[in-house]
């Protein structure tokens, strides 16, 4: 019976779970990003975060206890290295997860994940700056003074609409 047994076993025995997970996880770090299947993506997250949050304490102990899990030098030194300089200020999340379809021969759902911190995409990305909605009513008047009357007339019809849209966005935040 499988009663409290609440991860993926991936259909696999528990030796060869333990070396697939920790290839991909391999993987993950030295690549930063690969494709897989979604239930393979979603175990390898909960392999590799605790992993990458003991990196951020980069003693001796960390360091061969991570080893005992990955099995791989150049993994240990890149993930003690960049991904712990990168990830050293985030208090977890260091994964994400996207899914991208299913494959053609299987129908087996597929996903990439990638370490947070390293997709150049999702990075370079501004964040949209707030605008000010400014008052049509304010750049007519100044205008009113200098132009003729008929130029007064025209703005004052544009005000209903502007005041309708004002209520709404005051209504949307």
């Amino acid at each position: 019976m499988r009663h409290g047994k609440k991860f993926n076993h991936l259909g696999r025995t528990a030796d060869h779970r333990r070396a697939m997970l920790a290839n991909m996880a391999i993987s993950l770090i030295m690549h930063k990003r690969i494709t897989t299947t979604l239930a393979k993506a979603k175990a390898l997250k909960k392999y590799v975060e605790p992993l990458i949050t003991r990196s951020k304490d980069d003693s001796t102990n960390s360091r061969r206890v991570v080893f005992s899990y990955l099995q791989n030098k150049e993994a240990l030194k890149e993930l003690f290295g960049a991904v712990a300089q990168k990830v050293g200020d985030r208090p977890g999340g260091y994964t994400r997860i996207i899914k991208l379809g299913s494959r053609q021969g299987d129908a087996a759902d597929i996903a990439f994940i990638e370490l947070v911190d390293f997709d150049e995409n999702m990075l370079k990305t501004p964040k949209a700056e707030k605008k000010t909605r400014r008052s049509r009513k304010a750049a007519p008047k100044a205008e009113a003074t200098e132009a003729a009357p008929a130029v007064e007339e025209a703005p004052k019809a544009e005000e209903a609409p502007a005041a309708e849209a004002a209520a709404e966005e005051a209504k949307a935040e």
